[in-house]
């Protein structure tokens, strides 16, 4: 088993779960929340990921993503800070990264990526799983990431103040890749200066960027 479970702090107060169902939203049917993986060693292997309110990366917007970090990712540490389905730091593993955390406020979200990566056969050491608030993961002693997958909930306006947070307590090893997805019509705003653009797209109502730190 390739993962370990740790931080259980609890989110913070009021604030909705990753995976926890908006009002009035409709749950997924089983087929539309299955993913696959794209590339690398699991290749096609499927899973399947919790009800909820859960925006997974489309396999389109990840296959972009991975043809840019092409090259950048084999050996390298990584963060999937909002894990949600999990797509980002999966593909990121199977498409040779070291070691992959993924910080999710849903522990059915991490129970499902706890059996997805043992089912797999993940390499011991390869993945941790963080149960807590994402702002308040960043608060513990950091470990430089070399790629970071932000992409909170859309709603929830957290972008700017999590950015400030990796930068400011030392999450980010220097020329670290930061992937940032958002709405269509809402240009990142408030995200650190030292964090140069080096790719964008747009898929439906999402947006992408991908940034490198200075």
């Amino acid at each position: 088993m390739g993962a370990t479970r740790q931080g259980r702090a609890k989110p913070a107060p009021n604030a909705r779960a990753q995976g926890e169902r908006a009002p009035g939203a409709h749950a997924r049917g089983a087929q539309s929340r299955r993913l696959r993986i794209i590339a690398g060693r699991w290749r096609g292997r499927r899973w399947q990921f919790p009800e909820g309110d859960i925006r997974p990366t489309s396999d389109r917007v990840r296959e972009t993503l991975f043809n840019w970090l092409q090259g950048r990712i084999d050996g390298k540490r990584c963060l999937d800070l909002y894990a949600g389905s999990g797509a980002l730091g999966l593909e990121a593993l199977s498409r040779g990264a070291a070691h992959c955390s993924f910080v999710d406020s849903d522990a059915r979200v991490l129970a499902t990526l706890e059996a997805t990566l043992r089912e797999w056969g993940a390499a011991p050491g390869s993945a941790t799983l963080e149960h807590g608030d994402a702002a308040r993961f960043l608060e513990r002693q950091p470990v430089p990431m070399d790629v970071v997958f932000l992409d909170p909930p859309f709603a929830a306006g957290q972008l700017a103040a999590v950015a400030a947070l990796l930068e400011a307590h030392g999450w980010l090893a220097p020329g670290a890749l930061v992937y940032v997805e958002h709405p269509r019509r809402a240009v990142p705003a408030g995200l650190p200066p030292n964090w140069q653009a080096l790719r964008s797209g747009t898929a439906g109502a999402v947006g992408y960027d991908l940034y490198r730190r200075d």
